[in-house]
């Protein structure tokens, strides 16, 4: 997108007049680590034309999943190892389930060697402890996904507490969420969802530095840690809860809309600013009975309206979610690549 006066990333370049300044090398070292850094632009998102583009990352998440399955080769080649990766699930939850089956399915795609545990819905806390601590102490396994959430009986900051941070491929262990709130600091995993929102951003080109983002959502999984990734791309960033007065109004003012609350169609056409840029990373069940399985799902923002009204939109199904879990392959192999000291 090379506009005169603009910003453009993995360019990377700032024009202003006819003087181009730098402002990151391409490895993005203090401000973002890419899997593999591979992070290239499929296209300019935010044309303005009238004609919204929309973002799949079906292209991304494949092309990611190629790139590390190259790398595990090449990481078998010269130590002899595979990634690994835990997966502990509890209780019968068919959508953690289906959840959990795609995860095994893509490490089997790429060559990430899986150990799963599944313990039952009455599970201790001690007991899921346990688990937990047996792959911290396991040099075979890189990374431990605890997949959530948890039955109500259990409680999740005190498990995730307990996996590694070397280990906490899924990014939620204290230590890496508070690096990646720090200035200055590195946390050496980024949450996947998160990552993949400012993944696909910046495949389609979308400018981030200097743009006003509103983040609909606070949890520590999607809407806090996408605020500070945000923050992070110098975004002036609003993150807007169930307290905030007149969101509509703040949303009206925001170049990149990011929604991850849960409400199916919650954003409608007049909560948006003509040409801005949507991620809905909402995936929420609404019946349907002319689907086979009696619902589909659909996101928070309501689709049908905004496509006639922003630059750019991604797709529910088939937008962030693709390369969600490209995002945990990419972080498992960043993992096992420091435990056998392959740069």
């Amino acid at each position: 997108m090379k506009k005169k006066n603009s910003i453009e990333l993995m360019g990377v370049w700032r024009r202003l007049g006819t003087k181009a300044e730098v402002l990151y090398s391409t490895t993005f070292s203090s401000s973002w680590s890419t899997p593999l850094g591979l992070s290239r632009p499929l296209s300019s998102a935010a044309s303005g034309n009238g004609q919204a583009e929309i973002m799949s990352g079906k292209p991304i998440a494949k092309d990611i999943r190629s790139r590390v399955a190259a790398e595990i080769c090449r990481m078998k080649a010269a130590t002899g190892r595979l990634p690994g990766l835990a997966v502990v699930l509890v209780g019968n939850r068919k959508d953690s389930h289906t959840y959990v089956h795609l995860k095994l399915k893509a490490c089997n795609q790429v060559g990430i060697v899986t150990s799963i545990v599944q313990l039952p819905q009455d599970c201790t806390e001690a007991r899921l402890i346990d688990v937990v601590s047996s792959f911290n102490r396991n040099p075979s396994v890189h990374g431990i996904t605890v997949q959530l959430p948890l039955p109500q009986h259990l409680d999740e900051e005190k498990i995730i507490n307990f996996v590694s941070p070397e280990k906490d491929v899924d990014g939620f262990h204290p230590l890496n969420m508070g690096n990646l709130a720090m200035r200055g600091r590195e946390p050496l995993f980024i949450p996947c969802a998160p990552k993949a929102c400012i993944e696909l951003l910046l495949r389609y080109g979308v400018e981030i530095i200097g743009k006003n983002a509103v983040v609909i959502g606070r949890s520590k999984i999607v809407g806090l840690s996408t605020s500070l990734l945000l923050q992070r791309h110098h975004a002036t960033v609003s993150t807007l809860h169930s307290f905030t007065k007149n969101p509509e109004e703040l949303t009206r003012r925001a170049d990149v809309v990011i929604s991850d609350v849960g409400t199916p169609n919650l954003v409608h056409w007049d909560w948006l600013k003509p040409g801005a840029v949507v991620v809905d990373m909402g995936t929420n069940p609404v019946k349907d009975p002319s689907s086979r399985h009696g619902f589909r799902i659909t996101g928070d923002v309501c689709y049908s309206e905004a496509i006639k009204v922003v630059s750019a939109i991604t797709p529910v199904p088939g937008g962030v979610g693709p390369v969600v879990i490209s995002m945990l392959l990419s972080n498992t192999l960043d993992s096992a690549k420091r435990a056998t000291g392959l740069t």
